[in-house]
């Protein structure tokens, strides 16, 4: 097996807050009943992470759901594991009606952190990033400026935004745009 290769090998930017390349990550896309009992229960033993509720995002560490649609979940695995654990749900939802695919290849990974995480996100996605209106561990599916991102915050202070592989240098720069200190707005600070 060759070695992974991050799209922007790991770059990164400190602003107002910092933004970095992060990865490899495994991630598997599953299109199915999110309801049914089989589902719930391979993704669940797979991930040691509680099914999502609508919008959700339950994570800890390089592990976790995403709901990202009714019929579709994104499962967060360490990149190793990505293949065997696509075997390992194929084998768990035999009979079923779904679709599991490996497409930890296909994106790039950032991490953001600093205390004006929402004012720098604000930026980007027509999303209200108020703490009241999108908590930690809820998932936002949007546009940051030209590509389309998936976003969620960890904590107040730490996010994770994907992306397609092939936008990977687009949204650094966007990114990093945001996050510098000249461009400081002050929405969400207290």
């Amino acid at each position: 097996m060759s070695e992974p290769v991050l799209p922007l090998g790991g770059a990164s930017f400190d602003g107002l807050v910092e933004v970095r390349e992060i990865g490899p990550q495994g991630m598997i896309t599953l299109r199915g009943d999110l309801s049914s009992p089989e589902v719930i229960a391979a993704v669940t033993d797979l991930t040691g992470q509680p099914m999502p509720d609508l919008r959700g995002a339950n994570t800890t560490g390089d592990t976790g759901l995403l709901w990202m649609s009714p019929d579709e979940l994104l499962i967060l695995v360490p990149y190793r594991q990505a293949t065997s654990a696509v075997d390992r749900l194929n084998t768990a939802l035999a009979g079923q009606h779904c679709l599991v695919v490996n497409v930890s290849d296909m994106r790039a990974l950032f991490q953001l952190r600093g205390t004006q995480i929402r004012d720098v996100l604000a930026k980007l996605a027509p999303v209200d990033f108020a703490a009241e209106a999108l908590p930690a561990g809820e998932l936002r599916r949007t546009r940051f400026a030209q590509v389309a991102a998936g976003v969620w915050l960890v904590d107040d202070t730490s996010a994770r935004v994907f992306c397609f592989r092939s936008v990977a240098d687009y949204m650094l720069n966007l990114l990093s745009t945001v996050a510098d200190p000249d461009s400081h707005v002050g929405f969400h600070v207290k």
